[in-house]
């Protein structure tokens, strides 16, 4: 069963698949074409954007179960099919002039796709890399973070060459091939499989590989403590990163007079430090534990949103905010190889559904949260020292999570003593 599968290749397989969804958030270099050409307001093309982030983490844990019970396959092809048709229906909206059928194609049909798109690979990469779990979620979150670097400026070549019409139509028909090439290939590994690798580190004593904390279902995972300290930690994880990013310009701009040329080369290198970060941190954790890893997450925060108020230095100023936004792209790397380790994989990825809601509040609440206060106020220094009590918080539960951990690894390992005392 699937034995004979390269598990590089899976690990290409959803790259192919993160990659093409990930064009989502190359949105931006449609906004003002479209409204140039239809008459829309900026605001109601946005619309259809915000639409499709709304709904990308709300169907991840709406179809959750879908993915577990049909397999990977079967889900990334429903995926590209949502996504791809989405895409190329933007276009059919744009001949028809029709905004509410552009808000259901671009928003509703595509944010659909872009959810189940994402967790259909994740829980399928924890199987096949049970040793380089980290690394193997790392990659794939890598391509759905950098998907918008490829598409931002073939979409914008294309619009030149052969209009927003006919670029939807052939970006949408590029995503669906992409993600029909991965869906094709990517397959689970039998059960409790492992790299011949790994079982020779087994076998010789080279290694010591920490078991899943349990295995347990989606429905007795949301039962426990360490999923909602896990849920809130990241809430809070993607709020700070999501407002970051929603206003870094303008913020880096007023708090210590950056130049708009040097804030947009800024929000450029922001995103070098989403994608690395995504797989730097998710790399990191496979040596020295993700638990550790949130905690220093939430350690980086503190220190930077305690700092940023005080900060008069450009370079400084820059740095904080990249740290801030790698901790952002870091938590979504770390989280699926993260609920592994703490509920096993039997289903992982409807557990992982359920966790990413947080990707959709997050969007609400950062940029809301820092618009309302920068209005309120007429300042940013007020939006650090909100986040620094939400970072307090998290980095309170971080701690938390490892005491709630350790305790249940010592009531396991009194079960297995006591079992084996029994059988003896």
């Amino acid at each position: 069963m699937n034995t004979s599968k390269n598990r590089w290749l899976i690990a290409l397989s959803a790259i192919s698949i993160h990659l093409s969804i990930g064009g989502a958030y190359a949105y931006s270099v449609y906004t003002t074409p479209i409204s140039e050409k239809m008459g829309w307001s900026p605001t109601e093309v946005t619309v259809a954007f915000t639409i499709m982030m709304a709904l990308a983490g709300s169907s991840a844990a709406l179809f959750g179960k879908f993915v577990e019970k049909n397999g990977p396959r079967k889900s990334a092809i429903l995926a590209g099919i949502l996504f791809g048709l989405g895409q190329a229906g933007s276009g059919i909206a744009l001949i028809i002039d029709s905004l509410p059928f552009f808000l259901f194609t671009y928003g509703v049909a595509s944010g659909l796709g872009l959810g189940i798109g994402y967790i259909s690979p994740v829980s399928t990469l924890v199987k096949w890399f049970p040793d380089r779990r980290g690394l193997a979620t790392g990659l794939a979150v890598l391509g759905f973070g950098t998907g918008a670097l490829i598409t931002a400026p073939i979409a914008a070549n294309l619009m030149n060459s052969v209009g927003i019409t006919n670029t939807f139509y052939i970006i949408g028909a590029a995503y669906f091939v992409f993600i029909l090439l991965g869906a094709l290939y990517i397959a689970p590994p039998p059960e409790g499989w492992m790299p011949s690798s790994m079982k020779k580190d087994i076998a010789s004593g080279k290694k010591v590989f920490k078991k899943d904390l349990q295995q347990l279902t989606s429905k007795e995972a949301v039962k426990t403590k360490r999923f909602w300290l896990l849920w809130t930690m990241m809430l809070i994880n993607t709020t700070a990163g999501i407002m970051m990013i929603s206003v870094a310009s303008p913020m880096a701009q007023e708090v210590v007079g950056l130049s708009a040329g040097a804030a947009a080369m800024m929000v450029g290198i922001m995103g070098i430090f989403n994608g690395g970060g995504r797989l730097a941190w998710a790399t990191a954790s496979d040596y020295i534990g993700r638990p550790n890893v949130f905690l220093i997450f939430f350690l980086i925060q503190t220190v930077a949103f305690f700092t940023l108020p005080f900060t008069t230095n450009v370079l400084l100023f820059q740095l904080f905010i990249l740290l801030v936004v790698s901790c952002y792209g870091g938590g979504f790397s770390n989280l699926p190889a993260f609920i592994g380790d703490l509920f096993g994989t039997k289903q992982l990825g409807a557990i992982h559904g359920y966790l990413l809601t947080t990707w959709s509040l997050g969007g609400v609440f950062g940029p809301m949260l820092v618009t309302q206060i920068r209005e309120r106020t007429d300042s940013y220094t007020p939006v650090f020292y909100v986040f620094l009590g939400l970072i307090l918080i998290a980095l309170v539960f971080s701690i938390l999570m490892k005491k709630d951990i350790r305790k249940i690894e010592k009531t396991v390992h009194e079960e297995q003593k006591e079992g084996e005392a029994v059988n003896y």
